[in-house]
Formats: structure tokens, C-alpha cells, sequence
């Protein structure tokens, strides 16, 4: 019943919302990105190439902000926002003369009508691994949530080299015109027909620049244009972002999914001559069941493992750090750290100049929740105050 409570609430504030500013989505190109890993840099992607196309155009990333001209941090722990400041923000947008919208979409803003009322015309469908089962209790309704925005969208962008994923959502989507882009399978965009170069590292980002090319391309923007805008991009803060180069390289990223930090780890590991370290751990009262399956997959590629809080909230930190661990094979150089900063001392204590430092799961977020209190925090502050010292 309460959960009834909740969505009849969610749909009331977005109807209402809605109406109260009179459905600025229908004046605007609005483009929703989701997906578990990736929706971040795709949406930026995909703003980097309208700016370039010369479009008036705002963006709603977990990270940041646009919105009519004007820059927002959203750097403590927020994504989608509600369903009354998405409203407001495509107001503004509308008002400022804007003409396009790209927004990035979560899992929680689909199902609580965050979103509810817009008509994409790009939807974008990045990935869906394992994440938020606290939330949607199974990964078959997360994937169904997922869907919600390509099923609100003119045209759907899907992975093709996520052959099992492709092949669940393709038959329900018959509706939609669908265009996909891939690496190793045919697909409509590819390296082949919309060839492109980044600065941003591993296989993960090529995905996410042909995610960004094939939106690009659906709105009508020349292959010149997104080449050039790809070449450019170099990059957001916390994602893949390198903090220092001495004594040792210093990456601090955002991933906190077991997929994120396999192929994070993955680009380290082929691009590291010495040890990679990896400094992580999970928040706390969310989804448990990925604990082990992060520690297993940090396993993959680090050398040396270093557990630590993560936004532990009212749990106990050490519980989180043992249940990470309980994937880890019990060969592994593991050190646990209650304490953050701690935690990345230690890793930069005995560094080489042919070994990478990794530090996962907050990237760009600037507070860290103990209990109920957030402190600020900055992984990248921490690395350069030990660093200096």
C-alpha cells in the first residue's frame, strides 16, 4: 500500500508540475540518456556535438548543469531531479530560446514520473548490469524501468554488442524507429560508417562516443561536426580523470557497478607497466547483492586492493568491506581502511613510477554521508594534499 502511496505522490507532483508550466517539453528537441554505466559522459557527449552544431541547448547530468546559459553544480549525490524542477529547467530552456535538451535519466527518475509528460525524441539506452536490485528487486524490472524511456521516445538507440540485452529489448520496440551502434557486430553507426578519434580512454568510451554519434546523427548534425566535437571532448571530472602523474599516475573515477570497475580496471591494466592499486568500497543501504561481484572484479586486474568507506550511511563500514572482500580470492593483497583518506595514503605510501593508483566510486562528488551527516569531501582534493605533503 505505501508503495502505491509513493507512485500515486510521484505522478500527482508530475502532473501537476507539468501542467503548472504549461509542458515546455513540447516546445524543445528533448534527448534522454539512460543506462547503468555511461549515461554521464553520453549526455555530455551529446551536448558537446549540438553546441558544436551551433543549437541553443541546456543539459541535466549527474555531474552538471546547464540550463538556459546558466551553470549548475549537482555534484552532491543527485541525478535526475524531481519532476518539478525538471519542469522548471525545460521552462527555463524554452524561455531562454533554447532548442534542444538532453537529459540525462535514471532508473528512480522513470519510476517515479520524474520524467513523466515529455515526449523524447531521442532515447538512448546505454547498458543495464547489475545495480539498484534494492530498488527494483530484480534485474527484469530494472531492465523494464530502463525501457519506459525508449518507449517515450520518436526514434531508440541501442547497443547492438550487447547481444543478449539487444535481443530482449528489440521485439518490444516495434513501434520505435531503433538505430544501433556497435564496435564487433553490424550495426548502423560504427567505427566504419562514422569514423572518429577521442581522448578518452578504453573501449567503454568508444561505446559512449558512438552512443553520442548515433543521437547526433538521428537529429540531422554532419559527420564533420560530431568528428570534430569527439576530437575535442576531453573529458568530465571523475571519469577516468588523471589527478597526478607523479610519483605514480592517480585516476580517480566514478564507477561503482561491477561492470563500471571491470572495464575501469581493465583500461589501467593494459596501460600499466607496474602494479595497479585500487582504492574502493560500496554505499551504504543500497543494492548488497553487487558487493562481491565489485570485489571479484577488481580481483580481475589489481594488484593490490584497498578497501575503504564509500558513503556507508548508517550501516557498518566493515560489514560493507567484508562483503567486498567475500568475492575477493583470499590470494589477494587486500588492506582495509575505515577511514577515506586513510585509505589513500596508504595506496600512494610506496608507489613506483610505472604503477597506477585507482580510486573508484565517487569521482565527482563532493560530500561523503557517515551516518546521516554529509561532510565534503573531494577524492581528487585528498590525492593532492597527500601528495603534497
Amino acid at each position: 500500500m505505501i508503495s502505491w502511496l509513493k507512485r500515486l505522490y510521484h505522478f500527482v507532483v508530475a502532473l501537476g508540475s507539468a501542467l503548472y508550466f504549461r509542458f515546455p517539453a513540447r516546445h524543445v528537441t528533448v534527448i534522454g540518456v539512460t543506462g547503468t554505466d555511461g549515461k554521464t559522459t553520453t549526455t555530455t557527449l551529446i551536448y558537446e556535438i549540438l553546441k558544436a552544431a551551433g543549437y541553443k541547448t541546456s543539459v541535466i547530468t549527474s555531474v552538471h548543469a546547464v540550463i538556459a546559459g546558466k551553470s549548475y553544480d549537482t555534484g552532491f549525490h543527485v541525478t535526475t531531479p524531481n519532476a518539478f524542477w525538471v519542469q522548471k529547467y525545460l521552462r527555463e530552456a524554452v524561455d531562454h530560446g533554447d532548442t534542444h535538451v538532453v537529459l540525462e535519466v535514471t532508473s528512480h527518475a522513470l519510476s517515479q514520473y520524474r520524467v513523466w509528460g515529455i515526449r523524447f525524441a531521442v532515447g538512448v539506452l546505454t547498458n543495464v548490469t547489475h545495480e539498484h536490485l534494492d530498488f527494483h528487486k530484480t534485474y527484469e524490472r530494472y531492465l523494464l524501468t530502463k525501457l519506459q524511456l525508449l518507449r517515450s521516445s520518436n526514434v531508440a538507440i541501442i547497443n547492438k554488442d550487447e547481444g543478449e540485452l539487444y535481443a530482449t529489448i528489440a521485439p518490444l520496440l516495434r513501434r520505435n524507429k531503433m538505430v544501433t551502434y556497435g564496435i564487433h557486430r553490424p550495426a548502423t553507426i560504427t567505427p566504419e560508417t562514422h569514423p572518429f578519434e577521442t581522448k578518452l580512454p578504453g573501449e567503454f568510451n568508444q561505446y559512449n562516443c558512438l552512443a553520442a554519434t548515433a543521437a547526433a546523427d538521428v537529429l540531422g548534425i554532419s559527420k564533420e561536426i560530431i568528428k570534430k566535437a569527439l576530437k575535442g571532448f576531453a573529458g568530465i571530472p571523475g571519469r577516468m580523470e588523471l589527478v597526478a602523474t607523479k610519483p605514480c599516475r592517480v585516476i580517480v573515477d566514478f564507477a561503482h557497478t561491477p561492470n563500471a570497475i571491470d572495464k575501469a580496471l581493465k583500461t589501467v591494466r593494459d596501460e600499466t607497466k607496474g602494479r595497479v592499486i585500487h582504492v574502493f568500497g560500496s554505499a551504504g543501504l543500497r543494492d548488497r547483492t553487487k558487493r562481491p561481484a565489485m570485489g571479484k572484479a577488481s580481483s580481475e586486474y589489481a594488484d593490490i586492493i584497498v578497501l575503504t568507506e564509500e558513503d556507508y550511511r548508517t550501516e557498518k563500514n566493515e560489514t560493507i568491506m567484508d562483503e567486498i572482500a567475500s568475492g575477493i580470492p583470499v590470494y589477494k593483497d587486500v588492506h582495509k581502511f575505515d577511514n577515506r583518506f586513510d585509505a589513500i595514503a596508504f595506496a600512494l605510501s610506496d608507489v613506483k613510477k610505472d604503477d597506477t593508483v585507482i580510486i573508484t566510486g565517487k569521482g565527482h562528488e563532493k560530500s561523503l554521508c557517515r551516518g546521516k551527516i554529509e561532510y565534503p569531501w573531494s577524492d581528487q582534493d585528498a590525492v593532492k594534499k597527500i601528495l603534497k605533503k
